[in-house]
Order: structure tokens, then C-alpha cells, then sequence
């Protein structure tokens, strides 16, 4: 009788452990789950924002350009001469595209400021080059019908019409970067790698040189060794950059120098791109930057993570909002359930810790019993827990489903400074409505198995603090009572 009542009460303490150990395991596997999927969208947000800044770069400090009717810059005009005879005409524009221009002293102004690790100016150009013939028409005279001898009304001079006249030119577009040549480890440039050739040596300040963005290279059949011609100027190609993701900041790179001469923008830059010492002062620099230097549009990564739209926001605030929730929702549920059932499994134990009192244990014996009983339990829980959480976070980065990252037009141009800018260095690297693709991952940290494991621990000290409290009250007496 007494063997049969001691297996039926270890059946239920063992049920009773698994149910305890089961629902902390699930808490902790979920919490490691979101954690980790949180963080690889955290990562994507980040891949994103690499394309709009350049790697290593905290933030920016550009000038919004002020609209035409402002004072902003003006329309381009092409100059072409109509001469007899067909002729092929060529003419190029070279203007800085987004921002007002800042001057070069503005780099050296940031970089004294505290807290800034390093700034490098850089000079956004947007390139409109038209070829083409251009067929002056002939003039025919007409017959004048008027009756009159050329008065009454006339024009004063002969009549007629052009014949034959008309243009034919091909438009092309396309983006330069200049970038200081002696400081290459911040800027755009950075968010490529160089597949073919060689970047630029740190002596060309103003040499004739550039680097090729690997897609507008296929596109025009560029390759090392090749030239390309800016308003006159012939480069030299001699290195290819291939973007890490998505599209390139530019289609061409030159030396910041050179740049500014084919612009007219002699020491001047439209972006300074900085580091900071500490990533945790990042809002300090930006408020000491536009403190110190009036006028000037401070962006952090910070500000353009609310512009980045699409599946992995949407994805982001879920795993945030819902998934954190769910998990503490998850958890409470978890520790209640513990405590209960550990109380449940005390009650049960009456005749044995009464006994127990009986032969001359104390309250706090049969106490620090019942919360090692309960610590097992969670322990026990949390190795699960965490077993199944690495187990889902693995699947989750095996599967690497795709999400979608969409920069809005908001992101061509912060503070109102896009002026239609297509691509270009720094916050307004990238065409409005783009929309980049990145496969999702979830790393999994230390902190967040350390996080699982200090629940686990949590966990066996609620149980133990219900049942123990539980325990403390039972009397010998009790265990009399329950003798059959």
C-alpha cells in the first residue's frame, strides 16, 4: 500500500515538474526567438541606412538648398550655335545636385567639435550631357499677296517660312561623387568594394581618375584602362565598385578637387560625413553641431529609420510591439502557473513536511526545500527553453525569408533639401520609391542567453517563493490528519 501511494506521488511530482519546467520553456523559447528577430531587423535597418550614408558614418551635415523662387540655383542652359551644314554638338552641365553648397571650412569646423572622431567633405554632382546634330533650316520666301508694296500693316521685311530645319540629340544623365581622396574611410565610397582595379591612391587630390560603379560600367561598357569624358575633361577608369546592396551611391567617383573645378565649386562641398567617438553621443554631437554651426541640417541614422517603409518596418514594429508583449504576456503566465502548480504539489506533500516538522525540522528547512525543488524546475525549464529558442532562431536564419525596405521620397532630401536629387552621397543617396530587398536573419547574442537564463532562474524563485510560502505554514498536526 505504502509503495503503491509512493509511485502514484512521484507520477505526480514528476507531472507536476514537467508541467512547471514545459511553461517556462515556451516563455523563454519565445522571448529568445523575438530577441533574436529583433535584432536581425535591427541589422537590415542598418544595411539600409548603409546605403543612404556610406559605411562608418554617424551622421551628416549637409544645407538644404532654398527653391528657385527663392534664390536657389537656376535652370540649366545649353549653348549650342546654329551654323550652316549639319554639326555635331556637344555640351555638358556639371552642377552640385540636392544641397546648397557649404564651404570646405565647414569639415574642419565639425571635426573640432567634441565628441567627433573625424569628418571628410564630400561633392554630390549631377551630370546632364547632350550630343546630337544640329540642322539649321532654310528659308523660302513667299509671295506677297497683299497688293501693297510691303506697307500697310507689314512686317517690314521679307516673308516666308524655314524648311528642312531640326534637331536630333541624345540626353544623358548620370551622378558624380568627389571625394577626398586623402581620407577614403568615411563617404559613400565605402558602401562599395572594388572588384576590378584599384581605388584611388591617396596623392591623387586632383588627378584625372575616376571609379565606376559596376552596374552604370555594364551599362556603358566601361572597364579598366577605359576613358570617360566630364565637360571636356578626360578620366581615366581605373578601378570598378560593386555596391554591398542595392544601388550605388553614384555612377562615377572622382578626387573631391577635380570635382569642384568642373563644377565651379572651388572649396566648396554639399555633405560632411562624421564619426563620432562614442555611438552612445551621437544626439550630443548632433546638438553641438547645429549649435555651432548655424544654418546646417544634422541627419543621424536615427532620422532616416523613419522614413525606411515596407514589409521590414512593418515586420519591426511587430516583433516590438506585439512580439515583445506576447512574450511578457507569455512569461507572466508562465511564472503564475509555476507558482500555482508548486503550491498544488506542497498541499499535496502535507503529510510529508508534517511529518518532517514532526521529527524536528524547521519551517526554514522545509522552506529552502521546496525553493531548491522549485529552482531545479527552472533550471530544467530554462535548458529547454533555451534548447527550442536556438532551435527556432536557427530555422528562422536558415529560411532567411525576404523582406522588402522601401526609401520614400522623404529620404531624397532631409529638411526639405532633396531637390529631386536621384542619387547622391550621403541622406539622399537613394531614388524616392526604391524599394531593396534584404533576407532577414537572427543572430542570437550573449545577452540574450543570458537574458533566458537569468528567466530561468526568475522563474524557479516565484515557484519556490509560492511554495515555499505554502510550506511555511504547514503544522505538524496536519500530517496527523491526513493519516489513513
Amino acid at each position: 500500500m505504502f509503495f503503491t501511494y509512493l509511485r502514484r506521488e512521484l507520477r505526480r511530482r514528476r507531472k507536476a515538474a514537467l508541467v512547471v519546467a514545459s511553461g517556462l520553456a515556451l516563455g523563454i523559447a519565445l522571448v529568445i526567438v523575438v530577441s533574436s528577430a529583433s535584432a536581425g531587423m535591427q541589422q537590415a535597418q542598418g544595411k539600409v541606412l548603409e546605403l543612404l550614408y556610406g559605411l562608418g558614418t554617424d551622421m551628416t551635415v549637409t544645407k538644404a538648398a532654398p527653391p528657385p523662387s527663392e534664390g536657389g540655383r537656376e535652370r540649366p542652359r545649353f549653348n549650342f550655335d546654329a551654323q550652316d551644314g549639319d554639326e555635331t554638338q556637344s555640351s555638358d552641365i556639371v552642377m552640385p545636385q540636392g544641397f546648397e553648397t557649404l564651404a570646405s571650412s565647414t569639415v574642419g569646423k565639425v571635426a573640432d567639435q567634441t565628441g567627433v572622431a573625424g569628418a571628410v567633405g564630400g561633392l554630390s554632382l549631377s551630370v546632364l550631357k547632350v550630343d546630337g546634330e544640329f540642322k539649321p533650316g532654310e528659308f523660302a520666301p513667299r509671295e506677297n499677296t497683299s497688293g501693297g508694296g510691303g506697307g500697310g500693316g507689314g512686317t517690314g521685311g521679307p516673308q516666308g517660312e524655314v524648311r528642312g530645319g531640326g534637331a536630333n540629340f541624345d540626353v544623358n544623365s548620370y551622378t558624380v561623387y568627389g571625394t577626398d581622396t586623402a581620407h577614403q574611410d568615411l563617404g559613400p565610397l565605402t558602401s562599395s568594394k572594388i572588384t576590378d582595379g584599384r581605388t584611388f591612391e591617396t596623392t591623387e587630390t586632383d588627378a584625372e581618375v575616376a571609379v565606376v560603379d559596376s552596374a552604370y560600367a555594364k551599362e556603358k561598357k566601361y572597364k579598366v584602362g577605359s576613358d570617360v569624358t566630364i565637360k571636356g575633361t578626360k578620366f581615366e577608369i581605373v578601378g570598378i565598385a560593386t555596391a554591398d546592396s542595392g544601388d550605388a551611391s553614384a555612377n562615377l567617383y572622382i578626387p573631391l578637387k577635380r570635382a569642384q573645378t568642373l563644377s565651379d565649386s572651388k572649396d566648396k562641398v554639399t555633405t560632411v560625413y562624421v564619426k563620432a567617438d562614442d555611438s552612445q553621443q551621437i544626439a550630443a554631437v548632433k546638438s553641438a553641431v547645429q549649435k555651432n554651426i548655424p544654418g546646417t541640417t544634422v541627419t543621424t541614422s536615427a532620422d532616416l529609420a523613419d522614413r525606411v517603409s515596407g514589409s521590414l518596418s512593418t515586420a519591426s514594429d511587430l516583433a516590438t510591439s506585439v512580439g515583445k508583449w506576447l512574450s511578457i504576456a507569455v512569461l507572466i503566465a508562465a511564472f503564475v502557473v509555476a507558482g500555482l502548480l508548486t503550491m498544488s504539489a506542497v498541499t499535496r506533500r502535507v503529510q510529508e513536511f508534517g511529518t518532517l516538522k514532526a521529527l524536528g525540522w524547521k519551517s526554514g528547512r522545509v522552506t529552502r526545500q521546496v525553493v531548491g525543488e522549485a529552482m531545479v524546475n527552472g533550471l530544467v525549464g530554462g535548458a529547454l527553453g533555451i534548447a527550442v529558442g536556438v532551435a527556432g532562431a536557427y530555422v528562422l536564419t536558415a529560411v532567411s525569408p525576404s523582406l522588402t525596405a522601401e526609401v520614400g521620397s522623404a529620404a531624397a532630401g532631409p529638411g526639405g533639401g532633396g531637390g529631386g536629387m536621384i542619387r547622391a552621397g550621403g541622406p539622399a543617396g537613394q531614388a524616392a520609391d526604391k524599394a531593396i530587398e534584404i533576407a532577414l536573419t537572427a543572430p542570437i547574442s550573449a545577452a540574450t542567453i543570458a537574458l533566458a537564463v537569468g528567466l530561468a532562474v526568475t522563474g524557479g524563485l516565484i515557484a519556490g517563493a509560492f511554495g515555499g510560502w505554502r510550506a511555511s505554514r504547514l503544522r505538524p498536526a496536519d500530517a496527523l490528519r491526513r493519516v489513513e
